[in-house]
């Protein structure tokens, strides 16, 4: 039972252990990939694109706003 639980995390650590423990780590540490240092530095090893600039929808459209009664 305990292992079945654990069995995704395993598999994951086996396959890509440096992304696995790159980011085990930084969620230990609650890093933002958006805060500054860890940007540039993720800009420059060509890791995580930014998304800061490309927008949600292709077709440029702002989300609406819907009422739940």
């Amino acid at each position: 039972m305990f292992v079945d639980e654990f069995s995704p995390v395993f598999k994951q650590l086996t396959a890509y252990p440096v992304a696995f423990l790159g980011g085990f780590v930084s969620g230990l540490l609650r890093l933002n990939l958006a805060d500054e240092p860890v940007k540039s530095w993720l800009d420059n090893q060509g890791g995580v694109p930014s998304t800061s600039t490309t927008p949600a929808s292709g077709n440029g459209s702002k989300p609406t706003s819907i009422s739940i009664d």
